[in-house]
């Protein structure tokens, strides 16, 4: 039988670091938009498209992370059905023959 896995719990630390450095990549990003030498019209489309990137990745982190969990828990539920014929079957039943 193999160990459950131990999930470590996510730290404040980390957590903190990761808006942080998500906060200032788009602060950079809006302000690279902001200052550079171009019309309305261009500026709008870039902003636009780092506003469809930043949803999209968004998206993307959630259906990776809802994926793994079905995968886990589709695993949990094979290994519990295994299992239980492991602890039901009986060698020396002469049916089993």
């Amino acid at each position: 039988m193999t160990a459950p896995q131990v999930q470590r719990p996510m730290t404040a630390a980390f957590f903190v670091q990761s808006v942080l450095s998500f906060g200032l990549s788009l602060l950079a990003v809006g302000l690279g938009v902001a200052y550079l030498p171009l019309g309305p019209w261009e500026r709008g489309f870039l902003g636009l498209g780092v506003l469809f990137l930043v949803s999209s990745s968004f998206n993307l982190a959630k259906v990776v992370r809802d994926r793994q969990e079905l995968q886990e828990v589709t695993t949990r539920v094979d290994k519990a059905r295994i299992d239980k014929l492991i602890t039901e079957h009986d060698p020396f039943d002469p049916r089993n023959v």
